[in-house]
């Protein structure tokens, strides 16, 4: 590791770890928020509940998940961890980041046609977000071997080339 960069790890583990949390409670928490859009109850109260549906989508769920996956991205390269449980997590990050999607393509969908659009039962967008993060959560705690997937060289060692902050090597 590039010895400038090792009193900064904590801080962007900090900043991962806080916008995961940010993140992935925001993703538990919308579904329950759109359980409240009823076309039936009065406008004033529809528009509340839209509004602050889509505040917390925008302004606090996105954002948390746009620093959590930047500093966990500068993470990877700064401890250098070319192991295949990160391999594997990020695939499940992945999934997190495709519920996130559709998460918000159900709270843009809910503010464009409230009579027509109705949220699908809270179950399910909380069962898609809670199966990735409990995986995420596992393969980061236990660290696990998983020697039996087979990766490409290329992809578990590092190819020994010049990163862009790094001193140039001749």
């Amino acid at each position: 590791m590039i010895d400038w960069l090792v009193p900064a790890v904590p801080l962007f583990k900090a900043a991962h770890i806080i916008g995961l949390v940010v993140w992935c409670g925001g993703l538990l928490a919308l579904p329950l928020m759109l359980t409240r859009h009823d076309p039936a109850i009065s406008v004033q109260d529809y528009r509340t509940i839209r509004t602050a549906s889509h505040l917390t989508y925008t302004l606090f769920v996105t954002p948390a998940a746009v620093i959590a996956v930047i500093a966990g991205t500068w993470l990877i390269f700064m401890r250098e961890v070319y192991v295949p449980w990160m391999f594997a997590k990020l695939a499940f990050v992945a999934a997190l980041v495709m519920a996130h999607g559709w998460i918000g393509h159900i709270v843009a969908k809910i503010g464009e046609e409230p009579s027509e659009h109705r949220p699908p039962p809270a179950w399910l967008p909380i069962a898609l977000v809670l199966g990735p993060m409990l995986v995420i959560l596992t393969l980061v705690l236990a660290k696990p071997v998983l020697d039996w997937v087979a990766f490409p060289e290329w992809l578990v060692e590092p190819r020994g080339g010049q990163l862009l902050f790094d001193t140039p090597s001749r």
